[in-house]
């Protein structure tokens, strides 16, 4: 009786022995998932974060620069860049979201020529989008002595502003190949392009402020000069065989359905406009205080500090989409 109780414990261990190797079995398995995807999510997002930091260091190296200019300098450098091109480039980055989802699907129906066909539309209508907010440059002295802002800041943010035309309609070509890269997951591109015009913004601010001694003008002018750098070291890999199947050349394709994409386009650009115009607000009010001038140069910088925080989260954010 003694062996068969013995026998039947045994057995009965069995069952629990196997389902315990089982769930170490699961154990390692779901270890081993995850890793493999925590490393396809890093090959996204590593470069995501520095081509996002680095381009946040070429307006904080700017507004650095204008500082040692003068306080005035410095405010009429971190309106424009926070109000006039904050409200502009979160339009149009809103917009260029829009490419982003079509060229994901296309790109996973393994339809690799409609992500060139969608780039080319994103480029038209985000074109036409800046050629009407073009006057919100050319009138920025007097908007901003309406709401309420110091005549000397007004009138230096509008020379700063007209500087700032070459950037704004760098935003139609950058927002739309930075999203058709990283649809196929070429995000190393568009971080080595961040690179060279982070180091080439360094040497004009330097020649620039310094050395020709070109002013606050001169301050805006290097900020569009090295996103132009990097444009066209994108739009150079991406058109001259960089990506053989996804782009086929120019077609007229890339006219039809622009209604639709603008729509589409549209209610993404307004989405994010919504989320990031508290921003504009709290320094066009910040401008209405005593000594506007300390003020505003002293939120610019809380605000530079902020967006460098952000650039990591909206990283994993772009990694997952």
């Amino acid at each position: 009786m003694r062996g068969r109780g013995g026998e039947e414990e045994s057995e009965s261990r069995i069952p629990l022995l196997k389902s315990l190797n089982t769930a170490e079995e699961d154990g390692g398995e779901l270890k081993k998932r995850v890793w493999v995807e925590t490393k396809k999510l890093w090959t996204i997002v590593g470069p995501a974060i520095f081509s996002r930091l680095t381009t946040n260091s070429i307006l904080v190296i700017t507004q650095a620069f204008a500082g040692h200019l003068g306080d005035v300098e410095l405010a009429a450098i971190s309106i424009v860049i926070n109000v006039i091109l904050g409200f502009n480039f979160g339009l149009l980055l809103g917009m260029a979201s829009a490419l982003e989802t079509l060229c994901g699907q296309a790109f996973g129906a393994k339809k690799y020529y409609m992500l060139g066909f969608y780039m080319q539309r994103s480029w038209i209508v985000l074109f036409v989008c800046s050629v009407f907010l073009l006057p919100i440059y050319l009138f920025t002295t007097p908007v901003l002595k309406f709401l309420g802002q110091p005549d000397d800041i007004a009138e230096l943010c509008g020379v700063v502003a007209l500087w700032a035309i070459p950037l704004h309609f760098s935003f139609c070509l950058a927002l739309p190949l930075q999203r058709f890269l990283q649809c196929q997951l070429r995000n190393k591109v568009t971080a080595y392009s961040a690179a060279v015009a982070l180091v080439a913004h360094v040497l004009m601010c330097w020649l620039f402020v310094y050395g020709l001694q070109l002013g606050v003008a001169g301050t805006m002018a290097t900020v569009g000069i090295s996103w132009w750098i990097s444009v066209l070291i994108l739009l150079a890999y991406s058109v001259c065989g960089g990506c053989p199947l996804t782009w086929t050349g120019l077609s007229f394709e890339a006219f039809t359905g622009l209604w639709e994409f603008l729509k589409l386009s549209a209610s993404s650009g307004v989405m994010l406009c919504l989320e990031n115009w508290y921003y504009q607000i709290l320094v066009i009010m910040t401008g209405t205080l005593q000594n506007p001038r300390i003020a505003v140069d002293s939120l610019s910088i809380c605000m530079t500090i902020n967006g460098w925080e952000m650039m990591i989260p909206l990283s994993f954010f772009a990694g997952t989409g």
